[in-house]
Parts: structure tokens; C-alpha cells; sequence
């Protein structure tokens, strides 16, 4: 019961029908989805581990968008993911070489009309990249830092050109981690996400209501 209600209240979040700074009660929720509290609390606690709800003086609020989260952010994917491709060069096997290579290619299929599908199966590479380095606590990190991004729909790949650069830097990406270039792979990671991280910089000041002087 408590999965379904996090589901619901997930969705919400993340679609915008539940407004950024809104609290989130206890006995509300228990109320709308005509629950006991132990459901509607432990949904609230997975929201909150998700990154999603934020403790404040008048109790849990959905977090708020802002640049500053945004650096924050991506200022440890960028460390996170360049340590994810070394340790890749390093360990990886024939299987994680041949996993990559499957969900590029897949990439190169896809319908670049799906703005969803893209960012899925770019997700998808990402997360096949961070299971190659074989370091559980590393993908659990990047699979929990992941999450704050759920907040901010709009897909880096949307950006016009972005995502035949985002081909070519995971084409580069494999050739580097299949020669066991450990220095190389790390450094197309860290300027792959570097240049996300500005995407999304600007597409945040692009969605923001301009005030007219």
C-alpha cells in the first residue's frame, strides 16, 4: 500500500502537480488515499531518501529547483562519473565491453522524436557504464544522486546537436575503457557531464519567469 501511495505522490512531484515548497503531512496523506499512517509515512520517508521531500521547521516540503542545486549537484556527478569510467578501464570485462556497445547501439537506433526514450536509453548507457567499474558503493551513489535530477524534466538532450555529441563522446567512452586508457576514459566522462551540467544551467534561467523592468 505504501509503494502505490509513493508511486502516486512520485509522480506528482515530478510532473509539477504538486508544487515545489508544498508540505507534505502526515495525516493528510493518510486522509487523501484513505490509508493508516504507517503507509503515508514510510511513502513519505522514501520520498525523502529519493531526494525529493526536504525537512524544514514546519516538517517536510517538496524540495525546491534552483542553479545552485543544479552545481551542487553536478559538481559530484562530474567527479563521480569520471571515477565510475577510470575504474571501468580498469576492471572491466568482456561482458561490460559487449553491454556498453549493445546500449550504444541501441542509441543509434532510437527515434530522436522521443525525448523520453532518448533520455531512458541514455540512462540506460550511463548506468551500464557505472556497473562496469564493479565498485557497488560507486553505483549506489550514482544511482542515488540520479534521483535529484527526476525533478528537473526537461532532458539535456533535447538541446539542438546534443545528442549526436552525446554518441560521440560515449563512442570515444568505450574505445577509451576497452584499451584500459584509465586516464582518457575519466577525462571524456568528467567533460561529457561538464557540458550537461551547463545545458541544464541554462534550460533552468530559460524556465524561469523573466521580470520586466
Amino acid at each position: 500500500m505504501s509503494q502505490s501511495v509513493y508511486e502516486q505522490l512520485r509522480a506528482e512531484i515530478v510532473s509539477g502537480k504538486i508544487d515545489p515548497g508544498t508540505s507534505l503531512v502526515e495525516t493528510s496523506i493518510a486522509a487523501r488515499f484513505k490509508i493508516s499512517r504507517t503507509p503515508a509515512r514510510e511513502a513519505l520517508r522514501q520520498l525523502e531518501q529519493d531526494g525529493l521531500l526536504e525537512r524544514r521547521y514546519r516538517g517536510l516540503v517538496v524540495r525546491t529547483r534552483s542553479p545552485e542545486e543544479i552545481l551542487e549537484i553536478y559538481g559530484v556527478r562530474v567527479v563521480l562519473e569520471g571515477l565510475a569510467a577510470r575504474t571501468a578501464a580498469e576492471s572491466r570485462t568482456e561482458f561490460d565491453l559487449a553491454n556498453l556497445a549493445s546500449r550504444h547501439a541501441q542509441m543509434l537506433d532510437l527515434n530522436q522524436d522521443d525525448a523520453d526514450l532518448m533520455a531512458t536509453s541514455n540512462r540506460q548507457f550511463h548506468e551500464a557504464l557505472w556497473l562496469s567499474s564493479h565498485n557497488r558503493v560507486l553505483v549506489d551513489m550514482l544511482l542515488r544522486l540520479n534521483s535529484h535530477l527526476i525533478r528537473y524534466p526537461a532532458t539535456t538532450l533535447s538541446k539542438p546537436g546534443r545528442w549526436v555529441t552525446v554518441l560521440e563522446d560515449h563512442r570515444c567512452l568505450i574505445d577509451a575503457i576497452a584499451a584500459r586508457e584509465v586516464q582518457l576514459a575519466g577525462s571524456i566522462a568528467e567533460a561529457h557531464m561538464t557540458a550537461a551540467r551547463e545545458i541544464r544551467l541554462n534550460q533552468f534561467a530559460a524556465e524561469r519567469p523573466q521580470v520586466s523592468s
